[in-house]
């Protein structure tokens, strides 16, 4: 089974604020994940999911989008979830319209996504999201000396 991807409704919510209308657009985090192509990592992820039964895998935005903010500011899982928790900008890159106050996955389920995914499909990630951020300015390219290289766990 395919992840269920979040779609942008657009539907204002009346007691909350959007965070495209909160955050600074012009922060890197912001220009970055306006310029990487969600939908092809949507279906290139996807491509590893089966139909059966289980539980319905979490959106590949999300997923896609911790495992590149975990190893280009290089945390661990449970930090990179911990500040997910309190930075709306994680938050809006990972593709949450809202800020949310508790994170929609259990830690673990990081490690469990990286298993399924494969080395080779994460390393192609980390290098096409470097490589655009590089491109759109959203990161320079002295900003890449802090980026290690992908960890297998936490």
């Amino acid at each position: 089974m395919r992840p269920r991807e979040r779609r942008e409704g657009g539907e204002q919510d009346l007691f909350r604020s959007r965070l495209d209308q909160v955050i600074n657009m012009d922060h890197a985090l912001a220009k970055l994940a306006r310029t990487i192509d969600w939908g092809f990592l949507e279906e290139k992820f996807g491509a590893v999911y089966t139909d059966g039964s289980g539980r319905p895998p979490l959106p590949t935005r999300l997923m896609a989008g911790l495992a590149i903010l975990k190893h280009t500011y290089n945390l661990s899982d449970e930090v990179v979830c911990e500040q997910w928790i309190e930075n709306p900008y994680y938050q809006y890159f990972c593709g949450e319209e809202f800020f949310q106050h508790r994170l929609p996955l259990d830690r673990s389920s990081m490690t469990h996504w990286r298993n399924r995914m494969g080395e080779e499909r994460l390393q192609a990630l980390l290098q096409e999201s470097l490589a655009v951020a590089t491109k759109t300015g959203a990161m320079k390219p002295g900003d890449l000396a802090r980026v290690k290289q992908p960890c297998r766990s936490s």
